[in-house]
């Protein structure tokens, strides 16, 4: 079930847990429940309340904007309107539409579009068909979603995505799925037999140039928050590229809800004070300039 939102919830919880401001965005399926002009419309819809609560509530909410995907024409009409016109604080992708990853050549007009105004893009997990995973007993968040975000990310990556368009600073949820654990194995591939049969028309990735590519993605703490997480993160980037997550209200149960107005006491186990106030604040901040200036206002 999904579980309810207001703005009064998000405030309250906000207050609860020490929040000054949080970012919103449309988590899994998106809209992509529609189709055509009602998919359209319903992510003009989310995009304009989303403007509009910010405006209303300019110290306390920013947005990324959701976009009518797998339309991608549909999708750069409103990723410019959200964008320029709206001046939300970035876009949302998820993993994959339809079982097409982001990495596809189908995605090109709309990351040219994205890099042309240095876009922040908060790449999310989606939930993956029945027929292709497991029968297993167990929810999709628990451990589908991490491997989604890593498909996407490696997929972006080999096809040379992230290369072609280094202004688009993409965040991968969830401390990048199981990028940091897998970052050595996706490194070497190029040196094994798929690097013999790489495609002609797409560059051959070396070691250090994945490494590089790995690091330059940003990562959240949500449903992380913790030393083995994070000391993943930490080993293949620094630490101004982790930014907080609360994945709220999905995360609601998770939260520490008596005792403690912690929302990640165990960040502590790895970051002091400091490092805390970096990831959670300055590094959040220092990527969303519009949110940074009403809130620093």
């Amino acid at each position: 079930p999904t579980p309810q939102w207001s703005p009064e919830a998000a405030v309250a919880f906000m207050d609860y847990y020490g929040i000054q401001a949080q970012a919103l965005s449309v988590s899994d399926p998106g809209v992509s429940f529609l189709a055509g002009k009602e998919a359209s419309d319903m992510a003009r819809y989310c995009n304009t309340y989303a403007a509009a609560l910010f405006r209303s509530n300019p110290t306390r909410f920013g947005a990324f904007a959701v976009l009518p995907m797998p339309d991608i024409a549909a999708s750069i009409a409103e990723a410019i309107y959200a964008l320029d016109e709206l001046h939300l604080d970035g876009v949302i992708l998820l993993s994959a539409y339809d079982g097409v990853y982001l990495g596809d050549p189908r995605f090109e007009p709309l990351m040219i579009a994205l890099n042309q105004r240095n876009a922040y893009v908060f790449v999310h997990p989606a939930a993956i068909p029945d027929t292709a995973k497991p029968k297993l007993p167990l929810p999709d968040f628990l451990e589908e979603f991490t491997f989604d975000t890593t498909r996407a990310a490696t997929m972006m990556m080999v096809t040379g995505m992230t290369q072609r368009y280094p202004d688009i600073r993409f965040q991968l949820a969830h401390a990048g799925g199981t990028v940091p654990f897998l970052s050595w194995r996706i490194s070497v591939a190029s040196q094994t037999v798929i690097g013999e049969l790489w495609p002609q028309d797409l560059p051959k990735p070396s070691v250090l140039d994945m490494r590089n590519q790995i690091s330059r993605f940003y990562y959240d703490t949500a449903l992380s928050g913790s030393a083995a997480a994070m000391s993943g993160v930490l080993a293949v980037t620094n630490r101004d590229h982790i930014v907080f997550g609360s994945d709220w209200p999905f995360s609601a149960l998770t939260l520490p809800q008596s005792g403690s107005h912690d929302p990640a006491p165990g960040l502590s186990d790895i970051f002091d004070a400091d490092q805390r106030m970096e990831v959670e604040h300055h590094n959040p901040l220092r990527q969303l300039p519009r949110l940074a200036a009403a809130v620093n206002g």
